[in-house]
């Protein structure tokens, strides 16, 4: 191959698959190349798989909240049937995804590819390839751990496969994989350990809801230990054990299953980008604020590969693919506006999040912060729950400025806040919303 496109896209995840349609239509000759399955981590290997087995969970946990309550007799998980039923989605993806793409005039790649030139790739199995353009989108993958023995550590992608549940699991590692995924193992059975080096966990969201949170694991039966280093893993007999130093003694935890839940990076190792002259940081390709490459302005790079200020979140790198195909198309400088995108950690209950932390707020200046503990309320009672929380941060003129919520179906209550930042709304508009009743929605007002 040996053609010269107007638009090559690396990563057939949200970013690059939005991109790559976008400047398909406008009539740009566009391929898209990926050495894994079309569909991204969040479609395959994440956000959705993750859901569909969190079913199972949460109807597990209904039932026990209402035992004695009027509900009787045993709920458990089927894990291979679980299995099945996850799979019923993501099995048609990649099929779906790339049928989509050539619908849509794009041509669809497979295989590794990198740099060789400023303005060419090398893609295996198909040669090289010329471009006006290029988009990074590779996505991120599992942090790289250093200890001994950290290669029997099974990632998420992997979790997400399992045949079956091994007993004992330990989640290394103090953020969103780790809890999501505990929660799924401990109401299908298993003995669940979570070891975080940190003092505290779940950072970006919260302090007093992720304490409530805490509580609410070690009483679905997961075992929480902060400040935990891990020295190595090592063989037992049956099975292996992890070794950890916490306050200067050791301690040792045996297990069947060990999961990787301490973060992911830039998955842009493999690109060899300073063959084209890209820089690289920390977090991604170096980009300006309209996320093309300072170094090589025929790149642009979007969603998680990206050293953008967007989270690492699947509607950052929908509109991020879409803003850099938009500025490759018009040779703009559109920047993405990243306000009011929501966060939600998919525990049981789960945990969410829009805009300012309360100290963050504060740093700004006066602002009104008002907490509140609803678990007493009837969108809990009726559910049996027994811990939920609602923050709401409003600034001197009244509007939201952030929104922090712990509670069963607030996953989707945030997003009512998360309008209200994007639009600038004040409390007294949200307020004045006629919410169906009842509904989590009509406890809004009660919540300022």
């Amino acid at each position: 191959m040996t053609e010269t496109l107007d638009l090559i896209v690396i990563g057939a995840g949200m970013a690059g698959i939005n991109a790559a349609k976008k400047c398909s239509k406008a009539g740009w000759s566009v391929a898209i190349v990926d050495e894994l399955p079309y569909g991204g981590t969040c479609a395959l290997r994440g956000c959705d798989p993750k859901k569909m087995l969190r079913a199972g969970a949460e109807a597990v946990e209904a039932a026990q909240r209402l035992t004695g309550k009027g509900i009787t007799g045993e709920t458990r998980i089927d894990w291979p049937a679980l299995m099945k039923h996850k799979e019923s989605f993501t099995d048609p993806v990649p099929e779906n995804m790339e049928s989509g793409l050539k619908e849509a005039g794009v041509q669809t790649l497979h295989g590794r590819a990198r740099f060789i030139a400023e303005d060419r790739i090398e893609i295996e199995g198909h040669g090289e390839i010329g471009f006006r353009h290029a988009l990074i989108a590779t996505g991120a993958k599992p942090r790289p751990l250093d200890f001994p023995g950290a290669e029997k550590l099974i990632d998420s992608t992997d979790f997400l496969n399992l045949a079956e549940l091994p007993r004992r699991i330990v989640f290394v590692g103090g953020g969103y994989i780790s809890f999501e995924f505990a929660h799924i193992a401990a109401r299908a059975g298993a003995e669940v350990t979570i070891l975080d080096r940190g003092a505290r966990q779940l950072k970006m969201f919260d302090p007093d809801l992720v304490d409530m949170l805490i509580e609410r694991s070690r009483a679905a039966g997961i075992e929480i230990i902060p400040e935990a280093a891990i020295e190595r893993i090592e063989e037992a007999e049956g099975a292996h054990r992890v070794v950890y130093r916490k306050r200067d003694e050791n301690h040792a935890i045996e297990a069947d299953l060990f999961v990787h839940g301490a973060g992911r990076v830039p998955a842009i190792d493999h690109l060899d980008l300073a063959a084209a002259a890209i820089e690289p940081e920390q977090d991604g390709v170096k980009v300006t604020r309209w996320l093309q490459s300072p170094s090589n302005p025929r790149i642009f790079a979007a969603g998680d590969a990206a050293a953008s200020p967007g989270k690492p979140l699947t509607p950052v790198a929908v509109f991020e693919g879409k803003i850099a195909a938009s500025n490759m198309q018009k040779d703009k400088r559109t920047e993405p506006d990243y306000t009011g995108v929501p966060s939600v950690v998919f525990t049981i209950p789960e945990l969410a999040r829009v805009g300012l932390l309360e100290e963050e707020a504060r740093e700004r200046g006066e602002v009104d912060v008002s907490f509140t503990d609803t678990s007493g309320w009837f969108s809990q009672k009726r559910l049996g729950e027994s811990h939920a929380g609602a923050k709401v941060i409003t600034g001197k003129d009244g509007k939201v400025l952030g929104a922090h919520m712990f509670g069963p179906d607030y996953a989707e209550l945030i997003n009512v806040f998360s309008l209200a930042i994007k639009l600038g709304l004040t409390a007294a508009q949200v307020k004045s919303m006629p919410a169906a009743y009842p509904t989590g929605a009509s406890d809004i007002g009660s919540m300022f």
